[in-house]
């Protein structure tokens, strides 16, 4: 899907790259959640959090014991009203995982996986699911060591990535096999029965850890059916011993190794699938990855607009004052520092203003920037909230039932997200195609060398417009979808799911439209022997990408070219952000 859908860095490197992200339930955002999937930091349960859970978990079991709760007396979906007699709740919590684990299509990377686990184990600590504290810390400790379940791709409409969840549920119960960080197989352990529901049973500690390793031995620290271990776990621990005990020894990370076995019950079943991490996790990784293509585009226009004398009145300030939407606003600015041109430039000489490709970039790029904001507020809301169903309020001794799990914010808010970036897409093609014209280079057209009837970059417009009509596909809005499941009982989907794949995909095609304007931007500036100043931010660009592209300007494949440039807009990101080294 992502060009940056690359597994899990190597196990030295994991060990090695280790900052901290406290995850809290309530202010974690979508950076932290992309440090968790890229391997960069260590998660540790936030103390007040863990609590939470811990009084969440003790009332959902009171509850269940003395009413009837959604999924954990009765059944789901429209088996809703279908009672599950005393006897045979322990047992139904994991006929729940089982059933619902049928997931399909292709297995999802790791760092999806990542994501994923990342942002359930922060919903936990919201401490509205009312399941066991273990399971929080068994997330965590699968996200230090590297290990991840195999997850497949489809099984959700927007409502609940619930297939997806069962599966990282029966890898938890030890019947679902999970990989390493080399994406090896690794075998799952033996799983353990279920321990029966019993309200007066204490909260359940976390397994005990090995005094050479971060994380439990496999098959040890799980408590006999019906008794709750006695050994201090992560929950009842401060946040500073809790560090050192997620982290003693560097050398025990990215091993693969997955977290003991869960006993889940009725209890922890549908507290454990009932949420959209999955797709969450996905819209977070996208959304990291393109607004940070989106900037890096803002730098590869700036060498296109030198490339073609291009005039700065369009990025003046008092124009953007008279009509000041924030994006706007912000994409005039950066402009003017990437070119060092004056709030109040003097009217170029010669042609009175440019094409659509350089005139409008703020209004074509700041409404991206806009839709990136909005998008990410939704996100921060959803990875904080605690929206499993039925909700649990220790505070009240109730059981909320609701429909929180939809994600109509979240889908509306991606496809808008899709919109807006594949408009800034097609205004690269634009700069291309103004690229090749001589009217505006004072080049041969197609920025042909000298030999006769040379096509140049010819091909680019045509490869480039070949990715745009792939993100024109991925901007379908996914929240036109329609579902009625369930015998009727769910007559509404979100398709958020869908939303947050296309907008996954969206990344590759992005890059390389925007690769091609960069290759074109870079010869043309080559062929008339300009060079932006070293000191500016567009002529770092410019040095940065002529150590990156070669020289030969012959007929040649460009391949290779675009691809390179395509890799290169990472560190063009950091342009932009000021903050290259």
């Amino acid at each position: 899907m992502s060009s940056r859908n690359a597994d899990m860095p190597s196990a030295g490197a994991t060990g090695l790259t280790a900052g901290l992200v406290v995850l809290d339930g309530c202010g974690t955002g979508v950076t932290d959640i992309v440090r968790l999937a890229d391997g960069a930091a260590r998660p540790v349960p936030g103390t007040e959090a863990m609590k939470r859970v811990e009084e969440s978990w003790d009332a959902a079991r009171q509850i269940a014991a003395t009413g009837r709760v959604y999924g954990r007396s009765t059944g789901v979906g429209a088996n809703r009203n279908e009672d599950v007699p005393t006897e045979a709740a322990a047992e139904h919590g994991l006929r729940l995982l089982r059933s619902h684990a049928g997931a399909i299509g292709e297995e999802l990377p790791a760092r999806q996986v990542r994501a994923m686990l990342a942002v359930r184990a922060n919903q936990l600590l919201a401490g509205g699911a009312g399941l066991r504290p273990t399971v929080v810390t068994a997330l965590c400790e699968a996200l230090e060591t590297g290990a991840y379940p195999v997850v497949n791709e489809f099984g959700s409409v927007g409502t609940g990535d619930i297939a997806a969840l069962a599966q990282v549920g029966l890898a938890l119960v030890g019947e679902h096999p999970w990989r390493g960080p080399d994406a090896s197989r690794t075998p799952s352990v033996p799983s353990v029965p279920p321990v029966p529901s019993v309200p007066s049973t204490p909260p359940v500690q976390s397994a005990p850890r090995s005094p050479e390793r971060g994380a439990p031995l496999a098959g040890q620290g799980v408590p006999p059916q019906g008794q709750a271990s006695s050994a201090q776990g992560p929950s009842a621990l401060g946040l500073e011993e809790r560090v050192t005990s997620f982290g003693e020894e560097v050398s025990s990370l990215g091993q693969g190794l997955p977290p003991a076995p869960q006993p889940l019950d009725n209890n922890d079943a549908l507290a454990l699938i009932s949420s959209n991490a999955l797709t969450l996790g996905q819209a977070a990784l996208a959304l990291d990855e393109l607004r940070g293509l989106i900037e890096a585009t803002q730098v590869v226009a700036a060498l296109s607009l030198l490339a073609v004398d291009g005039s700065h009145e369009a990025y003046a300030a008092p124009v953007h004052a008279a009509r000041p939407h924030k994006g706007s606003v912000e994409v005039a600015r950066r402009m003017r520092e990437l070119i060092g041109a004056a709030d109040r430039p003097t009217p170029p000489l010669g042609r009175i203003q440019d094409p659509y490709g350089f005139r409008c970039v703020p209004q074509i790029h700041g409404p991206a920037h806009d839709a990136a904001d909005a998008l990410e507020g939704v996100l921060v809301v959803e990875i904080n909230a605690a929206a499993e169903n039925p909700l649990i309020s220790p505070e009240d001794m109730a059981a909320y039932h609701h429909g929180g799990f939809y994600q109509a914010q979240l889908a509306l808010a991606l496809d808008h997200f899709r919109l807006a970036v594949t408009q800034v897409a097609r205004l690269s093609t634009s700069r291309l195609s103004t690229l090749n014209e001589p009217a505006y280079t004072r080049l041969r057209p197609f920025l042909a060398d000298h030999e006769p009837a040379s096509s140049g970059v010819m091909i680019l417009e045509y490869a480039a417009a070949a990715a745009l009509g792939d993100l024109r596909a991925f901007s379908a809005p996914a929240s036109l979808g329609h579902a009625v499941l369930s015998r009727g009982v769910e007559e509404q989907a979100s398709f958020a799911s869908l939303a947050a794949r296309q907008t996954l995909r969206a990344c590759g095609a992005y890059r390389l439209v925007v690769g091609c304007e960069l290759v074109s931007a870079v010869r043309a500036l080559r062929q008339r022997d300009l060079r932006p100043d070293p000191e500016l931010p567009v002529g770092r660009a410019m040095e940065l990408a002529e150590s990156v592209l070669g020289l030969d300007q012959a007929d040649r494949p460009l391949t290779d070219d675009v691809t390179a440039a395509a890799a290169l807009l990472d560190r063009f990101t950091d342009i932009w952000r000021g903050i290259e080294s």
